[in-house]
């Protein structure tokens, strides 16, 4: 779900942006399609994600446990900007990378830069527009299209499905990069993203994927600090990892110049 603007429809299918991104990414980052993460003709699911989870995973108590669900109900009261690097691989193979900074909790703004073999991508997305540049031709300049209305990053949304699934989401506290983190982990059917982020719901609709893994981990203040979206395209396993840092008030994100 990697969740940053929309690209020009080659570099769509190959990075998500959350979807949302990513997506994601996100999120948002579509896994290979459009917006932060996602697949195409899958019928079955990709392995269960515990897997992943397992390698991060403190054997011992963590200290600083909180509920997830009293931890997101305060992300809700605080909008703020993060950090995000997030990667796309497909049959274990690294296709795309993207970094960049936006606010989530809010109306979605943000910046960030996606590389892949042969491809080199910026941009930037304020309240009215997005900007996208392809610095892969000498002399290229910015392009400007108008905002897309689900240009969203629904990361709290996420993690609110994977708790109305019940207690099997609930993996328990870890630590990630030296910060206490509840793991939330499950399968979601793709029409339970309608309404959260329906961005990547129509790609991956449009590419027959029905569903998806996810493995999320939040913080006590309800940020999501790593989000791992898994799925199958075509008989190839794909995922997006995204990586959420550097956490701080709301930032404004202005149009570029040149």
């Amino acid at each position: 779900m990697m969740t940053f603007p929309a690209l020009p429809a080659r570099r769509a299918r190959r990075t998500t942006v959350s979807a949302a991104a990513v997506a994601v990414v996100a999120v948002g980052l579509s896994v290979l399609s459009g917006c932060k993460g996602s697949p195409s003709g899958a019928g079955a699911p990709a392995p269960a994600s515990s897997s992943s989870a397992a390698s991060s995973a403190s054997a011992a108590p963590v200290a600083g446990a909180f509920e997830p669900e009293q931890a997101l109900a305060e992300a809700e009261k605080t909008p703020y900007a993060a950090s995000i690097k997030g990667v796309t691989e497909a049959a274990g193979q690294e296709l795309s990378t993207m970094t960049g900074r936006s606010n989530l909790g809010t109306l979605f703004t943000g910046r960030a830069e996606i590389r892949s073999t042969g491809l080199w991508m910026e941009t930037v997305t304020t309240t009215d527009a997005n900007y996208v540049r392809n610095r892969t031709q000498d002399g290229s300049g910015w392009v400007k299209t108008p905002r897309s209305p689900d240009n969203e990053a629904n990361y709290a949304g996420y993690a609110k499905l994977l708790l109305a699934a019940g207690p099997s989401a609930k993996k328990g506290m870890e630590t990630r990069g030296g910060v206490p983190a509840y793991h939330l982990a499950g399968h979601l059917a793709l029409d339970q993203v309608a309404s959260i982020d329906p961005r990547t719901h129509r790609s991956m609709k449009a590419k027959g994927v029905t569903g998806f893994d996810i493995d999320q981990w939040i913080d006590s203040q309800g940020r999501t600090v790593r989000f791992e979206q898994r799925m199958e395209m075509r008989g190839v396993q794909a995922v997006n990892k995204i990586d959420f840092s550097e956490f701080g008030p709301v930032e404004t994100f202005a149009a570029p110049q040149g």
